[in-house]
């Protein structure tokens, strides 16, 4: 199956030199390419992205708003957001995951790993380097809010375990093992837990792990 990849960056040649990478592999095909937010939404309609490259600084509508759009579009369902950031100075990140954003994407990457993220992410998966996803989120968020409704709180303590896992960046067959559990197991408390919680993906879970207090920041 061929991953239909839609590239919004305000700065023509990151998008190009993208645009050549994403076309040189066999699985994948750049169907759109987008200079700011507003324009990254319209194209998701209509270009049928299966997955939107999405930097967060772009004029007209930046990426974490273009991703609430994306996200909150039941006609867009299907459609993955991996947001670029320049890990250092992005502290908008952490909006970005929350906006519905399935993971994140340092701009300085390796062509090989951009990559692999996308087809982590077009697959279903969520975070692309966990231990970093989380480690950014710690940076950012100062200490934990009051958990809204649906929280945590709704979760058995088998489920509390396996969320505290995922928020440590554990995959499913890690937190198998560090559970005593099969992969299967852990995979049906992660997929529960997204259910229970509303979360869009594992990124979302993180958020939810933290802002709840399970995770506090310097526990990773």
């Amino acid at each position: 199956m061929t991953i239909r990849v839609l590239l919004a960056d305000d700065q023509t040649l990151v998008r190009e030199a993208f645009a050549m990478l994403v076309e040189s592999a066999r699985d994948m095909a750049v169907v759109g390419q987008a200079a700011t937010g507003r324009q990254a939404v319209e194209l998701a309609r209509r270009a049928r992205a299966d997955l939107v490259v999405m930097d967060i600084r772009m004029p007209d509508l930046d990426g974490i708003e273009a991703t609430r759009l994306i996200a909150a579009d039941e006609d867009l369902a299907g459609v993955r957001v991996l947001v670029l950031t320049t890990y250092d100075t992005d502290e908008n990140i952490v909006e970005a995951l929350r906006a519905g954003a399935s993971g994140f994407l340092v701009k300085d990457t390796r062509p090989a790993e951009l990559l692999d993220a996308i087809r982590t992410v077009a697959a279903g998966e969520s975070l692309l380097s966990p231990g970093p996803t989380a480690r950014l989120i710690e940076r950012f968020l100062r200490g934990p809010v009051a958990p809204a409704s649906g929280g945590p709180e709704c979760l058995s303590d088998r489920e509390r375990e396996v969320l505290g896992l995922v928020a440590r960046g554990l995959n499913n067959t890690e937190i198998a093992d560090a559970l005593g559990l099969s992969p299967l197991t852990a995979k049906t408390h992660v997929s529960r837990i997204m259910g229970k919680l509303s979360a869009r993906d594992r990124a979302q879970l993180v958020i939810v792990a933290y802002e709840s207090g399970m995770v506090t920041p310097g526990s990773i």
